[in-house]
């Protein structure tokens, strides 16, 4: 009596041991349902939002490109064509130990008589290229005597000479100048831009 109810409780743990088994799977089987579906929400979420930040991306870039070039044209120099020039003659050629003197004179569009010292200074031993430094006097049509301070850089090739500098004019212009010193014609060609218009 005690040997057949022990086997038949047996049966039953083992069916309910079993109900319990399958009732687990499915819930299993529900859990990784529901997570799958969430997990393909979340992408399609994610996408949606990567897209928008794209978007609005490609916008911003839009803007700040559109603002740099604007900025850009409102600050910029137009060297496309100098604003005048002329031709100068060289007076005075006078060699040192690393330099040499300079002086030029003549007309100038703009700025009338024009009288310009240089040292200008070699930085290599073959004297190919150097820095120039110097002063400058100019008499207007009127009368005016104006002044400037020249500083800037020169390169040769050959026995052509070209000088790059800056002025600063006492009256508050300021221009970009290039020169085409030829050495042996002792000539010098002068372009000028202009970055700054005179104060008065």
């Amino acid at each position: 009596m005690n040997i057949k109810l022990i086997k038949r409780n047996t049966n039953m743990d083992r069916k309910k041991l079993s109900l319990r088994i399958e009732s687990n799977n499915d819930s299993v089987c529900n859990r990784n349902i529901n997570c799958l579906t969430m997990y393909k929400l979340k992408k399609m979420v994610i996408i949606s939002l990567t897209l928008d930040k794209t978007k609005i991306m490609n916008k911003i870039f839009l803007i700040l490109t559109i603002f740099l070039s604007f900025t850009l044209n409102s600050f910029s120099q137009d060297l496309s064509q100098p604003k005048g020039g002329g031709t100068l003659d060289i007076v005075l050629i006078s060699p040192d130990d690393g330099y040499s003197i300079m002086n030029f004179e003549g007309q100038i569009s703009g700025y009338g008589s024009v009288f310009v010292k240089f040292k200008v200074s070699s930085i290599n031993t073959s004297k190919t290229s150097g820095t120039l430094d110097g002063q400058a006097r100019t008499i207007l049509e009127d009368g005016t005597l104006i002044t400037s301070p020249v500083k800037g850089t020169w390169k040769r090739f050959g026995e052509l000479m070209k000088f790059y500098f800056t002025d600063a004019i006492n009256n508050g212009a300021m221009n970009f100048v290039i020169w085409d010193v030829k050495l042996l014609e002792k000539k010098a060609e002068v372009k000028y831009f202009e970055l700054h218009g005179s104060d008065n």
